[in-house]
């Protein structure tokens, strides 16, 4: 029997990356919780983070709820809504490229940061500069796969990937079939978003988990000390 490497990489990879994404995390919470954390460096030089830390975070955030929106969101709701598959597609690639440069051009800063300045580095550990590269690695590969996705742009391409993750997490057989034949780029960006996922419990990354986002929604300000009469 021949080993079907889509078949492993687009239908059972999926499911072994995101137990160990949700599983992995939940062990480190409960067994080494002094390690949840994001290990900022600001305190060693603050100004270079604050403007690639801005740049990195709001980008990826941009690109994390299009991807979220654009691929779980099944495709009838965009059809009754009126928005067609080739619409998608264009603003899919203009909102995400450049979200995806800003993200760049703020990942690009944070690995110079940290790897230029001597103290900095001696306190970084190989999971911290490692996963900065996966990052720049990951947001390369899809930045690439506008330049494949201007070639189609009614959007089929798009449906293929949408069909692909909507089988995946209503486990689904048959996920695999619909990016087999999808270009390289695409197939190495999807392969390595989710050894990104698989790794994710083991780095600094956790600490997504822990953002404040209650904070937008809370209806009066924290009280720290009260004001003495």
């Amino acid at each position: 029997m021949i080993f079907d490497l889509d078949f492993f990489l687009f239908q059972i990879f999926p499911y072994i990356s995101l137990a160990v994404l949700f599983l992995g995390s939940i062990v480190r919470f409960d067994r080494d919780p002094y390690s949840w954390r994001s290990k900022s460096s600001q305190i060693l030089r603050k100004k270079q983070l604050m403007w690639g830390s801005i740049l990195f975070h709001v980008g990826i955030l941009v690109v994390l709820i299009g991807h979220v929106v654009g691929l779980l969101t099944p495709v009838a709701v965009f059809d009754f809504i009126g928005i067609s598959h080739g619409f998608k597609q264009v603003m899919a690639m203009v909102v995400g490229g450049v979200a995806g440069f800003f993200c760049l051009i703020g990942l690009l800063m944070l690995i110079h940061r940290r790897l230029s300045d001597s103290r900095i580095r001696a306190n970084s550990s190989f999971a911290d500069i490692a996963v900065l590269f996966l990052l720049l690695a990951q947001l390369c590969l899809g930045l690439l796969t506008i330049t494949v996705s201007a070639r189609h742009l009614d959007g089929h391409e798009m449906l293929k990937f949408m069909e692909w993750a909507q089988h995946i997490v209503t486990f689904r057989g048959g996920a695999a079939e619909f990016v087999r034949d999808v270009h390289i780029f695409f197939k190495l960006h999807l392969t390595l978003g989710m050894f990104i996922f698989l790794v994710f419990p083991f780095t600094r990354l956790v600490h997504i988990w822990s953002a404040p986002v209650f904070y937008l929604f809370r209806r009066q300000y924290q009280i720290v000390r009260r004001r003495e009469v």
